[in-house]
């Protein structure tokens, strides 16, 4: 069958949980940033663009997160009520911390940058205190990113609701989400992804963000066979890696390989792509889909996204992807 499963009777099927951002992009494509004058505000945040991915496909999510007490927190809240997802624990920030910012440069759909400002940002305040044991367990999944293991009291935040999910049977997955400018060191970074990945159930991540992860057992040597066969030694069932042009590989724990490639778009722009195929492949693991179809349809999702200028509002629907896959064609 080759399928995850889902506890059933849970009034959520995702909660979120980790960085709530403002994505600012660029109007004037083609330019440098130096000449970029104007730029389109976005919610973003790795973590939220999936719970938002996740909600336009029609399932029920929440988000446990903070957000700075001034207008851009107010203006995250508003967006992700707007779209249908719970707030009920998205906190605000007392201490005078920040909205982290992302201004993007599109010069080009090979040439996109992302420049970040997270010095003393909101969602990294996230603490103990404010993580749930109710909440977690009337959920269907637990979504973690990688970029709130990045410092304390965040990463404490994190693995606190790791534990919640474990004792309660929600299926946990973990989007790598590698920014290493947020990180003290590499080093670091491979410790606490490392412990957080044990714990989950789902694996989605780059091979770039797999080899960060086996830093220290080289022999794996970017070899995505024993990549999966490590985490499955732990609760994995699913690993998916991703190849950029070369589509995504997933293993399950049964031993089973399956393959995707991508489909031919318009591109715009290459960030969004991640986010997008993520939702849309845990709504396909949720619909009790096989691995192959939930792949297919997290790609036709990544490639509608980076043919839009955002990554949050660009989200498609189930009918947007069920349209594109009438006619895309595989590259």
């Amino acid at each position: 069958m080759h399928r995850v499963t889902f506890p059933n009777a849970r009034s959520l099927d995702l909660i979120g949980i980790g960085r709530l951002c403002i994505d600012l992009n660029a109007n004037e494509i083609h330019r440098p940033m130096e000449e970029t004058r104007t730029f389109t505000k976005y919610v973003g945040g790795s973590p939220a663009n999936i719970a938002i991915g996740i909600s336009r496909l029609g399932l029920k999510s929440g988000f446990i997160g903070k957000v700075s007490d001034d207008q851009m927190g107010r203006f995250i809240k508003t967006y992700l009520k707007e779209n249908n997802i719970d707030i009920s624990n998205v906190t605000d920030d007392h201490t005078g911390a920040v909205t982290g910012l992302a201004f993007t440069e599109i010069i080009s759909p090979e040439d996109c940058s992302i420049l970040m400002y997270r010095d003393n940002v909101a969602d990294l305040k996230l603490d103990t205190s404010e993580v749930s044991e109710d909440y977690i367990k009337q959920s269907k999944s637990l979504l973690v990113s990688g970029t709130a293991l990045a410092a304390s009291p965040s990463r404490e935040a994190v693995f606190l609701a790791l534990d919640y999910a474990r004792k309660h049977d929600v299926t946990v997955i973990f989007d790598l989400d590698y920014r290493p400018y947020t990180w003290k060191s590499p080093q670091e970074t491979a410790i606490y992804y490392n412990l957080a990945a044990e714990k989950c159930d789902v694996i989605i991540g780059t091979r770039e963000e797999f080899d960060m992860m086996e830093q220290f057992v080289k022999e794996n040597n970017s070899n995505d066979e024993k990549t999966a066969e490590k985490w499955f030694s732990y609760h994995a069932k699913i690993v998916v890696i991703k190849h950029g042009s070369n589509g995504s590989i997933a293993y399950t724990k049964e031993g089973a390989t399956f393959e995707s490639g991508i489909f031919k778009s318009n591109v715009l722009k290459t960030f969004g792509a991640g986010d997008s195929y993520a939702s849309a492949f845990i709504y396909g693991l949720m619909q009790g889909w096989d691995v192959a179809r939930a792949m297919e349809f997290g790609s036709a999702s990544a490639s509608i996204v980076i043919s839009r200028h955002s990554c949050s509002e660009a989200m498609p629907t189930v009918t947007d992807i069920e349209d594109f896959l009438k006619t895309a064609i595989r590259v």
